[in-house]
């Protein structure tokens, strides 16, 4: 029986301690005068050993063990600079078995050649030449276009590819030029050629009829190509479960922060914000598509959904989440939340000057049995409602300060110049909506694992589902169309058990970008207050968002007279957005106003607090606000006495009232 050697590898590859010379040809015997095969290579260790030459070859390595990574060529180089090239074979010349190729390219109306063994070869020396004619080696240069040494075989492509040796030493130096020209931006101000150019290019190549699309390479790598002084940092590892890494990113001399699940997601994130403040390169889905959304036959297709810049959005949510783990210090047990909502005021572009109005948590609404004709109870508390009434709180504020002449300056509000006039807004003042995850209702009825989910596509426009108003469910979560045959609501069908129909935050989003966010009592003392933005941590999808928020009624809605309008928000998604949280919806809400100095903890199924209190942004409180204001406030005339009804009051404001009828 034969004998079978298991470990055949250690007899194949192994290598004597002294190595004796030999000739293949010559056939001279080894040893003792014996007879013995010529000494040769075994074809399993040249294979085995050509492999490791060619795995080693790609990259190459520093002293240290570092890899370096591998310049592009000049032709690349030059494709990303100056956009549809032509290459021109200007003459071939030599005899058939050794040709010389000479080649031309035409940039910026001047005529660079390049000779080769090959037309790949002149090809590139003629790339090189163009380079080379506008590479700044005073102020930085762009990268470095691989040089091909002599004395290598020209019908090979490895060392145009991998690079070579002296290449190295000649991209060292302009690697040092650039960081030099990294320290004049942080000293000057000021930006190089080389990165200037590089910007112009990347804006070109990322925009296509007028839409941009998401780069091609990950943050992490593109962020790596554009400067070379990233680096990395794992600040925490405690956070919450959307946020339990906080990672930052270094580049430029500037710190950018991203948070994530993992360790890979907050450091892409922090990669996309700091690409987005040094570069203006985003990764939002708002880049790839602008909303196509269709209902029925109706298509809007010719519309384009407004973007937020990406550092504002980033901005705008990490204030919110700031304020809302600072409120709930001492109110830990309450933390825990699926959708967490808040509202920002801008005065210009500056964001050191914004404030937190308000931070809302909750995704349930009251049970049927517990409404209150009084209006003392809180019907919606999804966090996007709530912080919508905890807004109309601050306003309610706000105007109060006119009531004396000393704060009256102090506030948002400009006083009307005749009597029966609005107040209005004072210049640049703005409100941005954030919410970690779309809206329900028509904003959120995708799929997010769909292959064009992100890519702003709807696959199924005339799907049923598509733009129908729809009701919440009653003390749970989840929307479901409202029908036509359901009838109308009743107080004595919903007491006996009939299902309580309240709209989805979709609806009413779209309500408040034609009615505006102040409601009908407030309407009748300022004018229109409408959102700038709606930033979102997960879930958007740019056709369903602009659809819900305001395409679906685009349409059926023109020529409003002033001051109403058909708003249209602008949308983003931060960088850093929020994982699916799969825990199950607390049943309670908080809410914080600017001005409060503690946060209030609703009982969503009841609709009070959780001290069986009467929330300070119930339409009972409001009214008796409201009613100081139109007796007190100058310049307003009352519409209505103030012994009338909170019905009777909202039926008043007409103008307000003929549009909502609308919805």
């Amino acid at each position: 029986m034969l004998a079978v050697n298991r470990n055949p590898g250690s007899e194949i590859f192994k290598v004597p301690k002294t190595p004796e010379k030999s000739s293949v040809n010559s056939g001279t015997p080894h040893g003792n005068g014996q007879n013995n095969v010529p000494h040769m290579k075994s074809p399993t260790k040249r294979s085995a050993e050509n492999l490791s030459s060619a795995s080693s070859s790609p990259r190459k390595k520093r002293k240290n063990g570092e890899q370096v990574p591998q310049p592009k060529n000049p032709v690349a180089l030059l494709n990303e600079l100056r956009q549809g090239l032509t290459y021109t074979l200007v003459a071939q010349t030599g005899p058939v078995h050794a040709p010389l190729f000479t080649i031309s390219v035409e940039v910026d109306g001047q005529q660079y050649t390049g000779q080769g063994r090959s037309k790949k070869m002149a090809r590139l020396a003629a790339a090189e030449a163009a380079l080379r004619s506008f590479i700044q080696l005073k102020d930085g240069a762009i990268l470095s276009p691989l040089k091909p040494t002599n004395n290598m075989d020209f019908t090979s492509d490895e060392h145009i590819e991998n690079g070579t040796p002296t290449d190295f030493e000649f991209n060292h130096e302009i690697r040092i030029l650039i960081q030099h020209s990294l320290e004049s931006i942080s000293q000057n101000n000021c930006k190089p050629d080389w990165l200037m150019r590089y910007e112009k290019m990347m804006r070109r190549m990322s925009t296509v009829g007028n839409q941009k699309s998401i780069p091609e390479k990950g943050p992490v790598m593109l962020l790596y190509e554009l400067f070379n002084d990233v680096k990395f940092e794992c600040v925490s590892s405690d956070g919450h479960q959307h946020s339990r890494f906080k990672m930052i990113a270094t580049a430029n001399n500037t710190n950018f922060e991203g948070t994530g699940p993992s360790k890979k997601l907050a450091k892409n994130a922090a990669a996309k914000a700091a690409l987005a403040a040094l570069c203006n390169i985003s990764y939002s889905p708002m880049q790839t598509q602008q909303p196509k959304s269709t209902i029925s036959s109706i298509n809007y297709s010719d519309k384009e959904c407004p973007e937020l810049a990406q550092t504002i959005a980033d901005g705008i949510g990490k204030l919110v989440l700031q304020k809302f783990t600072e409120i709930m210090v001492g109110h830990e047990v309450y933390s825990r939340r699926k959708v967490l909502a808040g509202i920002v005021m801008t005065c210009g572009p500056d964001l050191n000057l914004a404030k937190v109005i308000s931070v809302s948590t909750g995704t349930k609404c009251v049970n049927g049995e517990y409404i209150s004709v009084s209006g003392s109870v809180v019907n919606d508390c999804h966090a996007e409602i709530v912080s919508r009434r905890c807004l109309v709180d601050f306003l309610y504020g706000q105007l109060m300060m006119h009531l004396n002449d000393e704060t009256a300056s102090d506030s948002i509000f400009v006083r009307p110049m005749k009597r029966g006039d609005l107040y209005h807004l004072k210049d640049n003042i703005q409100f941005h909506l954030y919410i970690n995850t779309a809206p329900c209702g028509d904003a959120r009825i995708f799929s997010p694992h769909e292959e064009d989910a992100t890519l702003g596509i709807d696959k199924h426009p005339n799907r049923k589902a598509r733009g129908q108003l729809r009701t919440k469910i009653e003390s749970g979560e989840g929307t479901i169309p409202v029908k036509n045959s359901d009838g109308i609501q009743t107080w004595d069908g919903v007491l006996q058990g009939q299902r309580l129909l309240t709209m989805s935050c979709s609806d009413k989003i779209a309500k408040w970008n034609v009615l505006g966010v102040q409601g009908a009592l407030l309407a009748s003392i300022i004018q229109p207050i409408y959102l700038t933005s709606i930033v979102l941590g997960s879930l958007l999808h740019p056709a369903h968002m602009y659809r819900a928020v305001c395409g679906r009624i685009e349409n059926s809605i023109q020529n409003l007279p002033p001051p109403y309008q058909l708003n249209r928000p602008k949308l983003a998604l931060v960088t850093s957005s929020e994982m699916r949280n799969p825990i199950k919806a607390p049943n309670f809400s908080i809410n914080w106003t600017n001005g409060n100095a503690e946060v209030e903890i609703i009982n969503s199924i009841t609709g009070k607090t959780i001290h069986n209190k009467i929330s300070r942004i119930t339409k009972q409180c409001f009214f008796a606000r409201y009613a100081k204001l139109i007796s007190q406030l100058p310049q307003i005339e009352n519409h209505a006495t103030i012994d009338s009804d909170y019905g009777d009051m909202k039926a008043s404001v007409r103008e307000y009232q003929v549009r909502e009828t609308l919805f």
